[in-house]
């Protein structure tokens, strides 16, 4: 507990003023911390990572996680961050050519997906921060994903005796998740009292709904794949409490929620 605790105390000493700082500090945060991630999803699946597909991957990762404008003046208009990805993608299927199938049609999904799913969640890291709305849309999105994971928990343990999906994650409970998406509307509730955002009350509850569901969503997709390579953590970059997938698990699917809800 003691190592968890100073962990943590570090890690938002580090964390908190980047994200007040925003800008161009936080989007070299966000591809520092995409760029960790894939480095965690190749050691779980003890791949090598000296090799040209990490490689790869890694290029193909930071190259969704850049800001929209950020290939203005590099490449034609036309050619978008989706453009780059879908290259870096192409590049992992010739691989599996080149290579005569050491590296796979299967070692290359693994990778693709692993591209889209980290590289688009660290970019809404950024992008939600350096938006319009900025930063009191980012704690509306911390406060719903912190508020359901500390409550489920809390609550999870207290009272918890339904499990709720015990093949993927046997200490998740129905008590703990309700308890969590309970406190995270009335928390959220709270916030938006004193700091009101861009859409109603009554919309903004809705979303936070939907939000405390998939953030325990992404716990449970990123439980799934630990469970499958056979892993306790998926890294060990943040002594007590684990990798970075491990700490953005949720924020990886709600941030580009706020995106597709039109929050940003």
């Amino acid at each position: 507990m003691k190592q968890r605790v100073i962990t943590a105390v570090i890690a938002l000493a580090i964390f908190i003023p980047i994200l007040l700082a925003g800008g161009v500090w936080l989007e070299v945060a966000a591809a520092a911390l995409a760029a960790v991630g894939v480095f965690e999803i190749y050691i779980m699946r003890k791949r090598i990572i000296v090799s040209f597909d990490f490689l790869v991957t890694i290029l193909g990762t930071l190259a969704l996680v850049v800001p929209n404008g950020f290939y203005q003046g590099w490449f034609p208009k036309s050619i978008s961050r989706l453009d780059l990805f879908y290259v870096f993608a192409v590049i992992l299927l010739i691989i599996t050519v080149l290579t005569k199938n050491k590296f796979n049609f299967e070692d290359a999904g693994v990778s693709i997906v692993a591209m889209l799913y980290i590289g688009t969640g660290f970019h809404y890291l950024a992008a939600v921060r350096n938006s319009q709305p900025g930063l009191g849309l980012l704690m509306y999105a911390l406060i719903v994903v912190w508020s359901t994971d500390i409550f489920a928990y809390t609550f999870g343990r207290k009272i918890g005796k339904h499990k709720l999906w015990p093949a993927i994650s046997p200490n998740k409970t129905w008590e703990g998740t309700i308890a969590g998406i309970i406190m995270a509307l009335i928390l959220s509730g709270i916030y938006m009292i004193f700091v009101p955002q861009e859409y109603s009350m009554t919309t903004m509850l809705i979303i936070a709904f939907v939000l405390s569901i998939m953030g325990q969503m992404g716990d449970l997709i990123e439980s799934a794949y630990k469970r499958y390579y056979k892993v306790k953590d998926s890294g060990n970059i943040l002594p007590g409490h684990g990798g970075i997938l491990d700490r953005f698990d949720s924020m990886l699917i709600v941030l580009p929620l706020l995106h597709i809800f039109g929050l940003v």
